[in-house]
């Protein structure tokens, strides 16, 4: 029998050589710093792949699966996702009617550097910044539907700074949602000083690198120069997690990484990632996937679907 290597792909970069405007992209010579796509199904345009623009993916029409990093969920219509940078994904429509559908997705996506740099220059726009950081791990809006297919289709009917002018209107209302939900892996609050940021992210680096060997709170609150208790009422307020929920949280995510990318036995991930218990790690998987392992590897393969 084949191997699971053998029956899947990494998610195929997009390059902007491409993106044929037959295939719904604009001409380059029109999108500037913002492109605009929308497109129906089938196409070939709908596939596990990733690039390096920001994309806010708007489904008009059908039902089906929506896969982003290692979430799997479903959608519908008005679903709403920001993906970041490198970002694999991908919405695999399940009642699409034969003759198929004429406008399914409505599709803007930008640049990070550029945006960054103006931010550089223009403090109003660092407003933003923390939403660029959450989209690196997907964000599904809700009740934003209505408006945003507005801003979308005037930014798909203007061009210049009255383009740029909406997309901004768009960014600031997407920063200031406060219904959302982050879809893969795990995600740190905001802090208001540099310091805090810096030793959270720090003590995060260290977990995230060394997720799957043992230790103990007591080892990181010591290396953090913290009582147990006082880390862990400073860990909870900076990531919004129990510190073994937060490490949970990143062994099932790189459990999930390791069912999509590899053929190894669901008890065997369950080791590599740090977990010394099958029955815990499955307890686990399901409070936090949904699913178990098995049928989390399962419904992966549906991530290069066509329809």
């Amino acid at each position: 029998m084949a191997s699971l290597r053998q029956r899947t792909r990494e998610p195929e970069l997009e390059h902007d050589f491409g993106r044929d405007p037959t295939l719904g992209y604009e001409p380059r010579e029109v999108h500037g710093s913002l492109r605009y796509l929308e497109h129906g199904i089938p196409t070939p345009l709908v596939r596990w792949h990733q690039h390096e623009e920001y994309e806010l993916h708007l489904i008009v029409e059908t039902r089906g699966k929506l896969f982003v990093g290692d979430y799997i969920g479903h959608f519908e219509p008005g679903n709403l996702v920001l993906t970041g940078p490198r970002l694999p994904h991908n919405w695999i429509s399940s009642d699409s009617p034969a003759e198929g559908v004429v406008l399914r997705d409505m599709v803007l996506q930008f640049l990070d550097t550029p945006f960054r740099r103006a931010c550089e220059g223009i403090g109003e726009l660092q407003a933003v910044l923390p939403l660029l950081e959450r989209a690196r791990h997907g964000i599904e809006f809700f009740d934003m539907s209505e408006s945003t297919r507005g801003h979308l289709e005037r930014i798909k009917n203007s061009h210049g700074l009255t383009r740029f002018g909406e997309f901004l209107m768009l960014l600031d209302k997407l920063a200031s949602c406060t219904d959302y939900r982050l879809l893969s892996t795990v995600q740190m609050q905001s802090f208001d000083d540099d310091a805090s940021l810096a030793k959270i992210s720090g003590i995060v680096s260290f977990l995230t690198d060394h997720s799957a060997e043992q230790f103990t709170m007591a080892d990181v609150s010591a290396r953090a120069s913290m009582s147990e208790s006082q880390f862990s009422r400073y860990f909870r307020r900076a990531t919004g997690n129990t510190f073994t929920d937060f490490v949970n949280h990143l062994r099932i995510n790189r459990a999930c990484q390791m069912l999509m990318e590899t053929d190894r036995y669901i008890n065997n991930v369950c080791y590599d990632v740090g977990f010394n218990n099958v029955a815990n790690f499955n307890r686990r998987f399901m409070q936090i996937k949904g699913m178990t392992p098995k049928d989390f590897r399962r419904q992966a393969e549906a991530r290069f679907g066509t329809k």
